[in-house]
């Protein structure tokens, strides 16, 4: 363990028990506190010198204008919405988050939704349960070289594309802040949304069959 410092970190959100136990490790003192209302928050912020929140603390103004001692603020996840930024920043107060947290976990799980609407696991499931046998109807297409249309390409749009390229689909992205350098090093065409919108249209115009839905 590492050597005790005069350091304190409130826990305001329910997360894993491995968060408090890292920072005594660390010689940093963590004490869990969650559900406080926002008057209890102010009560007693300012014993602390650094605060871990996820989705359902909001850190206000008045929380940040009571929390003399506060250095920094952590959000256990992707989002600072629920942290007034600029507020923490004119008192020094850093602000972090975990960008990269779950962005895996995300876009797989958006690849496995995409495969199983296109498989219609969730129709074909219902009607089973059922007591039916109904597999013509529910043949689905193969999603390898069907086109993605992917809007926002940072952390996990990024991830997205590199799944479904390796299930041979062509994939498209629009982002703003991508570019051509980053897109071909991802392997996907960078296009303008509108753009983007037309691919789809265009492709969904070429289904072969009206009961078979093109992924686009």
């Amino acid at each position: 363990m590492s050597a005790k410092s005069n350091l304190r970190v409130l826990v305001a959100d329910k997360m894993s028990a491995a968060a408090p136990a890292l920072l005594q490790e660390a010689g940093i003192a963590a004490d869990v506190k969650t559900g406080m209302t926002r008057d209890e928050l102010i009560a007693c912020i300012d014993a602390y010198d650094g605060l871990i929140v996820r989705s359902a603390t909001k850190v206000t103004p008045p929380v940040i204008a009571a929390a003399k001692r506060l250095k920094v603020i952590g959000r256990a996840g992707i989002g600072v919405d629920n942290i007034d930024v600029p507020a923490a920043t004119a008192k020094g107060i850093a602000v972090v988050n975990t960008p990269w947290g779950n962005s895996v976990t995300t876009a797989e799980h958006a690849l496995a939704l995409l495969v199983s609407l296109a498989r219609h696991i969730p129709d074909a499931n219902v009607s089973t349960h059922a007591g039916k046998w109904e597999k013509s109807k529910f043949e689905g297409v193969e999603v390898s070289g069907k086109q993605l249309g992917i809007i926002g390409c940072g952390n996990v749009g990024s991830i997205m594309a590199n799944r479904a390229l390796g299930l041979k689909m062509k994939v498209a992205a629009y982002d703003p802040y991508l570019t051509e350098e980053r897109a071909q090093e991802l392997g996907v065409d960078k296009m303008e949304l509108d753009a983007l919108w037309r691919r789809r249209i265009s492709s969904a115009c070429t289904r072969r069959s009206p009961t078979r839905r093109a992924i686009s």
